[in-house]
């Protein structure tokens, strides 16, 4: 987690100092180029001007003997020279530093490369064409001014910079501290320590995260208390029917006779039979539980597969002579998993089994309303209480109703399947006076 977040400080720092970098480089040589420009236009003028001045002052000189500049007082003068020539080519003055030949051949400016170094020349006649004035300069003076203007911007960056740095680092690990101060809760939790996270202070940024990751915590506290009370209820549960097999078990070896211990025997058989059951529906539940969604979901026909279901469990409706109807409307399809439906309808239809009376009635009806499939269940057994209904869904829950054989894990299992196909479960009186269990799914058409 640590190595997350000064991963994300240095790609921060990276960012902004290679922006300010970047943005501070174009303007250093957006500045350069400028500078270098006006520095040109600048000493172009005093060139023009300069020659102009000279050939204003030899067109009252016309005629006179050449005559030499004497030596140059300041640095500058050094890196100057000019020349005035008449049309017939005679120069008549020229500066100490100037040679004898013409400085440049070009009218107006230009530049020569030679022995003598990069010099910048400026060439003038006056408006008699009788005069002209060639005003050269050492390119170097440009270029030290130039020099020196770059210096001067580069001076802040090598110092500005740092300093930048520095107070984006020191700003961007003081915005980021409570991310260290959430990592730090997170990392020092224990595994059964879910509660929600509340740091001190959070950016806007974070807080989604925060509020997905409180509701993670709740969800997977959720899940575990869920568990622990399935873990409970199920050693409870087994208890019970493991400490009656065990007496059972005792009875059969101390019989004192073959009959004795075959009705021992048939007695273990039947505790078997309901310890197989109850474990079949604990697998069930617990596999179901940690389903977040419909495995597979296809489109499955709940007519074939309730007459499937039913048609398994003809011969306990036989053995207990109860007047059975099944209506089902084929072509009623809805989206789920056909293996946990099957389930569904096998609880619901084999509750009913169990808790109508022998030669009772027991209707099994699915049909098409709008846009939902109806299935239901319907008895003429004792029913549920209004105020038992919602307690018979939670695990374990068995109503006191003689001594009808079960793990009070029926329901629970139908309510999660329903859930996970989206069909809400209803209890309800039936016409009979026993109970009816229906469900509505979202019809497939087509």
């Amino acid at each position: 987690m640590t190595t997350l977040w000064f991963s994300l400080r240095r790609r921060l720092l990276g960012l902004l100092l290679g922006g300010v970098s970047a943005a501070w480089l174009a303007t250093m040589v957006f500045s350069y180029v400028d500078a270098h420009h006006e520095v040109d236009e600048l000493f172009d003028a005093q060139l023009a001007q300069a020659a102009q001045a000279l050939l204003a002052l030899a067109s009252h000189e016309d005629g006179e003997d050449i005559q030499d500049i004497g030596d140059a007082a300041h640095k500058y003068q050094r890196r100057l020279r000019f020349q005035i020539w008449r049309s017939d080519g005679i120069l008549l003055l020229h500066s100490n530093n100037a040679p004898k030949e013409p400085l440049t051949a070009a009218p107006g400016f230009s530049e020569t490369h030679d022995d003598d170094g990069h010099w910048r020349h400026f060439s003038q006649w006056n408006q008699q064409h009788s005069l002209q004035v060639q005003v050269s300069e050492d390119h170097h003076i440009r270029d030290d001014l130039i020099g020196h203007i770059t210096w001067r911007l580069i001076f802040p960056a090598l110092f500005g910079l740092p300093l930048i740095g520095l107070w984006v680092w020191l700003a961007t690990r003081h915005g980021l501290a409570s991310l260290d101060g959430i990592a730090s809760q997170i990392a020092s939790r224990e595994p059964q320590q879910l509660q929600p996270l509340t740091p001190a202070s959070a950016p806007v940024e974070l807080k989604p995260i925060l509020v997905a990751l409180n509701g993670l915590f709740q969800r997977v506290e959720a899940t575990l208390d869920a568990e622990r009370r399935f873990t409970a209820d199920a050693a409870h549960e087994l208890r019970t029917p493991l400490a009656a097999l065990q007496a059972q078990l005792q009875v059969t070896q101390r019989a004192r006779n073959d009959d004795e211990r075959q009705q021992s025997l048939e007695q273990l058989q039947v505790g078997l039979s309901r310890s197989v059951h109850l474990i079949e529906q604990m697998l069930q539940l617990a596999r179901l539980d940690p389903e977040s969604g419909l495995p597979t979901p296809q489109t499955v026909d709940l007519a074939p597969l309730a007459e499937a279901v039913c048609a398994e469990l003809g011969t306990q409706i036989l053995d207990r002579d109860l007047d059975f109807e099944l209506d089902a409307l084929p072509g009623s399809r809805v989206t789920g998993q056909p293996e946990w439906l099957r389930v569904l309808i096998r609880n619901l239809v084999d509750n009913a089994i169990r808790y109508t009376p022998a030669g009772g009635r027991i209707r099994v009806t699915l049909q098409r309303d709008g846009q939902q499939v109806l299935f239901a269940v319907t008895d003429s057994g004792p029913g549920i209480p209004l105020a038992e209904r919602e307690a018979v869904l939670r695990r374990f829950h068995r109503l006191n109703q003689g001594d009808q054989p079960g793990s009070g894990l029926g329901l629970s299992i139908v309510l999660r399947i329903a859930e996970l196909h989206a069909a809400p479960l209803a209890l309800d009186d039936a016409p009979e006076g026993g109970l009816r269990v229906s469900l509505r799914f979202a019809a497939v058409n087509g």
